[in-house]
């Protein structure tokens, strides 16, 4: 059997489900926006954990011990719920309490977990994750993460062109540190920032699952070709064997058995890497290029359903 958690309407799940449905796999959906009415029980027996998770107003339950995959796409708890529930306090406090149960259910299953919530966390402090990336032979952006005006100004003054970002797992819109932007560094001082040098070159988004690499070049002239409103092109492209070989050593060493990878391939051939979403919203580079990224997922799962 097959798990899938998360919200119903989010691409990527809805995707993954689509593509298992029309495999015929056994697939089971845990909705999160029913955590409040749902229980979670969990036994560990020599090493291993089983569970259920049962809705009593629905005579409902699924033996999550039965799992041999899972595919986790949880959000924020009162993000998932309805206004009346969030609004609830005690209908909160038991949906909090079953998302953290499934939170340790996926952290210690024996089946393929795509992915572990201890595995994603790395992507919560992105200065550290830049440290192991840098372990795997990969280039990284030269980088400061500071509550210091002063040692901004002398950053941008060492490299010329910067960027600044979040040093949290929080998505946030690469920007370029402007001259009007000096004005407000002081800001800095009630929220550390990470800063980095500009790298010139060609982004390129890698999609691993498992053994398999999915390559997509993009061309942007935007700093964050995510929110570009426009002469963004993105195309499928193949990777040199040693760097697509780096990304599959890369994201299995951090766990991750799926993951989207941001690298950028200078002009003079160098293969530089940002960072790696352990989660990442594929949906948005598959139907810009038709690249089979959630059937690659999907794949993976039955593989390992079929294998336990």
């Amino acid at each position: 059997m097959i798990l899938l958690w998360g919200v119903p309407g989010d691409g990527p799940l809805d995707a993954v489900q689509r593509h298992l449905l029309g495999y015929g796999a056994d697939v089971r959906l845990l909705d999160q926006r029913r955590a409040a009415d749902s229980t979670v029980s969990l036994a560990v027996d020599g090493g291993r954990i089983s569970g259920e998770v049962t809705w009593a107003r629905l005579d409902q339950r699924v033996d999550i011990g039965e799992a041999r995959a899972a595919y986790l796409r949880p959000v924020e708890t009162r993000r998932a719920l309805s206004a009346a529930s969030a609004r609830d306090e005690a209908a909160l406090q038991r949906a909090i309490q079953a998302d953290h149960a499934m939170m340790i259910w996926a952290d210690l299953s024996q089946g393929l977990v795509v992915n572990p919530p201890a595995a994603m966390a790395v992507n919560n402090a992105k200065p550290f994750q830049l440290r192991r990336i840098a372990a795997y032979g990969f280039a990284v952006p030269d980088t400061l993460v500071t509550t210091d005006p002063e040692a901004v100004q002398s950053f941008a003054r060492q490299h010329g062109r910067v960027i600044y970002k979040s040093i949290s797992g929080v998505r946030s819109i690469v920007s370029t540190l402007e001259p009007a932007d000096i004005t407000r560094l002081s800001d800095v001082a009630n929220a550390p920032t990470q800063f980095q040098e500009y790298v010139p070159g060609v982004d390129v988004r890698v999609h691993v699952a498992g053994d398999e690499i999915i390559a997509t070049e993009i061309r942007s002239s935007a700093d964050d070709y995510r929110y570009a409103s426009g002469n963004t092109e993105l195309t499928p492209t193949a990777l040199p064997e040693d760097v697509a070989g780096r990304c599959r050593a890369m994201a299995a060493a951090m766990g991750l058995s799926v993951a989207g990878i941001d690298l950028r391939r200078t002009p003079t051939g160098k293969w530089v890497c940002f960072e790696v979403n352990p989660s990442p919203a594929f949906v948005y580079y598959e139907e810009a290029t038709g690249q089979p990224i959630g059937d690659a997922i999907a794949r993976l799962l039955i593989r390992a359903d079929e294998a336990n």
